[in-house]
């Protein structure tokens, strides 16, 4: 498997070693409003098998005391699994969510955080078979905590990552009679890790 992913290991490790120092108008405070975002993309290929990916999920947030942090989140993800020339898998997720964040050293450059979130999500899946397809739609829920870490690179701006996760996942199809799938879990791979620009206000 081959994931595309970028990365800020250097810009992260050189904030690690100034983690203690403050900067005059860097970092965050009670009161302050950011908004952020990450984005993802992968891809697989096997023989003619293939399967692509992509995910987008913008999020704001509003710090009602110094190290705690509470937002909204909308996402969007797409993913297309072709196991062979005849046979196609399109599958589109919306989801709407709300997070908390606690931050350490929150008045510095870097900092690390631990994110628990909760979404709704709203799904549709087609499948495509020697020229016949059918679809359906599923909906679900998922919980989840995550560590991460923030870096300013400006007064306004700064880079976040999230990396693994312990998550539960609910989901069930949407139609009569459908049983609902449920799964927990903890994932820790490079696939798992999340990209971000936070724009504080």
């Amino acid at each position: 498997m081959k994931k595309i992913i970028l990365t800020v290991a250097a810009v992260f490790a050189f904030g690690f070693a100034n983690a203690q120092e403050e900067a005059k108008g860097e970092g965050f405070s009670k009161g302050d409003v950011f908004i952020s975002g990450s984005v993802g993309f992968g891809t697989t290929k096997t023989g003619d098998a293939k399967n692509n990916s992509f995910d987008i999920s913008p999020r704001a947030a509003y710090f009602v005391t110094e190290n705690i942090a509470v937002g909204v989140k909308l996402g969007y993800t797409s993913e297309k699994d072709e196991p062979s020339a005849l046979t196609e898998t399109k599958t589109d997720k919306f989801t709407v969510g709300a997070f908390g964040r606690y931050y350490f050293t929150p008045a510095s450059k870097f900092s690390m955080f631990g994110q628990l979130g909760f979404d709704y999500n709203n799904g549709k899946v087609k499948t495509t078979a020697a020229g016949i397809s059918t679809e359906s739609k599923e909906n679900g829920f998922d919980v989840a905590l995550a560590p991460g870490v923030s870096y300013f690179v400006s007064k306004n701006f700064a880079l976040e990552a999230t990396f693994g996760e312990l998550a539960y996942r609910t989901s069930k199809p949407d139609f009569e009679g459908a049983e609902s799938t449920n799964n927990f879990g903890l994932k820790v791979n490079m696939s798992s890790i999340k990209l971000g620009l936070v724009y504080k206000f």
